[in-house]
């Protein structure tokens, strides 16, 4: 259970040069990660967002967590917001959003379409009153069709739409993708799909409704698979992997992961391992051929893989073979290039204390964006943003 600090009375300042969606404000009513990561990319690009949440909180908050004081994936996915606590049931707090929605360029949920007609929070209710809001709702399932109202969350559509039926071995169970994927790059479509809204909307000089699904964002991610050629049979094989050679194979120490699907990275491949026989038989000359020969070529790759360990392997191969040595995420956050290219910050907060974190996914060469701050907790900054409305406390 996350601890609720004192409510600040004045707004965090944010630090910087301004990015490129600075002046903007987000209202974000979205919990989990979808919604609410979305909301993230676009304050690190400079843009206020406002995180509104319920007396209950966003359930993230509640999810299992080391950190005694905070959740780390709540942490994790609201950094650079101010928090707000409204009960949307409540008619003062309604008429309190209802106002910063008068303020506001951008509105992000995910509900489930039946619910903000109820609360009084549909899209032709607040175009009514902001005519140049951009609306963002992130559904499971998307707008209409049967499932339409299902609760969707990210692995649940993973195994609907066969992400986890390719993840596992063919003849074996499924397997789930760990890691959020199918949340984070919805979450990714939100900030393009409104960025996107608000461009047009310097055209135009209205708004409109932008919808995001997580089933969309699940085939939007198998689109090389999502191809059915006339005549072919339904099981056809659709996956992209390229045969046993591009992979992770065990070393005398930890694992490595080899690409090698150019001639150029295979011959190099076969040169750094000493086995320059496999580059020169024209039976192994293709991707295509390797695969079907994976059986023959790899017990030889892995037996010349066992002379060292990962991290030889991967200094030995430098920029002639793409590999890794498999590491942690503990690792990223001392990983030179990672430091090199700032993607981690230091950042304190009111109960967690000083924490080290992600800090943005797209670098600007003239409008780089403010400095990230540390997620809010819950209904923090309330009286600070509501005060700018003109509302007592």
């Amino acid at each position: 259970m996350s601890i609720t600090a004192p409510d600040d009375t004045r707004l965090p300042e944010r630090r910087g040069p301004a990015g490129p969606l600075s002046g903007l404000r987000v209202l974000d009513l979205s919990a989990y990660i979808a919604g609410p990561y979305g909301c993230s990319l676009l304050a690190d690009q400079g843009a206020e967002v406002i995180k509104i949440e319920p007396p209950t909180g966003d359930n993230l908050r509640k999810y299992p967590s080391t950190l005694e004081a905070e959740s780390r994936a709540f942490i994790g996915v609201n950094r650079s917001k101010l928090g707000v606590m409204l009960d949307l049931k409540n008619r003062e707090d309604l008429a309190a959003l209802m106002e910063l929605v008068r303020t506001a360029d951008v509105l992000v949920h995910n509900f489930r379409p039946s619910v903000p007609p109820r609360l009084g929070i549909a899209y032709e209710q607040l175009k009514a009153v902001n005519q140049r809001l951009i609306y963002c709702a992130v559904t499971g399932y998307g707008e209409t069709g049967p499932l339409r109202e299902k609760a969707g969350y990210d692995q649940v559509l993973q195994t609907m739409t066969g992400m986890c039926a390719l993840q596992g071995k063919r003849g074996e169970p499924p397997e789930i993708i760990y890691g959020s994927v199918v949340d984070y790059y919805a979450a990714a479509l939100v900030a393009a799909g409104v960025a996107s809204a608000l461009y047009e909307r310097e055209k135009s000089g209205e708004g409109q409704f932008v919808g995001v699904s997580l089933l969309r964002s699940a085939l939007t991610m198998q689109s090389a698979r999502m191809v059915w050629a006339e005549g072919e049979p339904k099981d056809v094989g659709r996956d992209m992997r390229s045969g046993g050679i591009t992979g992770i194979h065990p070393t005398r120490e930890g694992h490595i992961y080899i690409s090698a699907n150019t001639p150029h990275f295979w011959q190099a491949l076969c040169a750094k391992v000493g086995l320059p026989e496999l580059a020169a038989d024209e039976r192994y000359d293709s991707v295509r051929k390797r695969a079907q020969h994976a059986a023959e070529i790899v017990p030889k790759l892995r037996a010349a893989l066992a002379g060292r360990t990962a991290l030889e392997w991967e200094e030995l191969f430098g920029e002639e073979v793409p590999c890794s040595a498999a590491r942690t995420v503990e690792d990223m956050f001392d990983n030179e290039q990672v430091l090199a290219e700032d993607m981690v910050a230091n950042f304190s907060h009111p109960t967690l204390g000083s924490y080290r974190g992600f800090t943005r996914p797209v670098r600007f060469g003239r409008t780089p964006g403010p400095e990230p701050f540390a997620a809010p907790t819950l209904g923090q900054h309330t009286s600070a943003v509501l005060a700018t409305r003109g509302r007592d406390d």
